[in-house]
């Protein structure tokens, strides 16, 4: 694959981004499958998907940056994606999919300060988080699945039982342990004040998510 290039502003492939790739590659996409990328900043894994599986894949993003950005990684790479700007309630309208990746924004940030749309959630970085797991049942088709990387810090406890919740079997299927990166270190003194970050550790358990619908009663 051809080196992936970012805008100012856009998210850049990271730690978290080749943890979801790893889970994509291992999940066994279908042949075929339609996939939709939510939140997809650079277009990583919108590309990723497509090579993986060959079948339709739509890559959405709020940021009009990130849509730009996506459209030319997917043409410097040869790949054929569907890329638009949008959110939630607009792949609501464009599924169901046999697959939703997303890398959504989930650092917890301070209350009333400058936020920064490609990163931050929030105080419990979940402002993504909770409404895209409490509708994922409603994105997938029966016998699809979602997988969803974010931080220890965002409360996997709660995407796992929001997803469960909705409808979904969910388990944490990858965690690995990495350094903090600038903008962690950046709230690591406000983490520490909260007791969500014991004093003086600077690293952090990024984990993927997995939740399928295996139902099928054709809601």
């Amino acid at each position: 694959m051809a080196a992936i290039t970012t805008d100012p502003g856009v998210y850049a492939p990271q730690h978290d981004s080749r943890a979801l790739l790893d889970a994509l590659r291992e999940a066994s996409l279908p042949r075929d499958a339609r996939v939709l990328d939510l939140c997809a900043g650079s277009g990583v894994l919108a590309i990723g998907a497509a090579i993986l599986s060959g079948g339709d894949v739509l890559a959405l993003d709020v940021s009009a940056d990130s849509v730009q950005c996506a459209r030319r990684n997917a043409d410097a790479v040869g790949i054929q994606i569907t890329v638009a700007q949008g959110g939630l309630s607009d792949a609501l309208a464009a599924g169901p999919f046999d697959v939703v990746v997303c890398n959504p924004p989930y650092v917890p940030c301070e209350p009333g300060g400058a936020q920064a749309l490609a990163w931050d959630a929030g105080v419990d970085g979940r402002s993504m988080l909770g409404p895209l797991c409490r509708n994922a049942r409603r994105l997938l088709r029966d016998g699809g699945f979602v997988l969803i990387v974010h931080s220890e810090f965002s409360g996997p406890d709660a995407t796992i039982a929001d997803l469960r919740a909705s409808g979904l079997k969910a388990a944490v299927v990858s965690r690995r342990t990495i350094d903090f990166g600038p903008v962690m270190h950046s709230r690591a003194a406000w983490l520490e004040a909260q007791g969500a970050l014991e004093r003086g550790r600077r690293r952090e358990e990024l984990v993927v998510i997995r939740g399928d619908r295996a139902d099928s009663d054709g809601t």
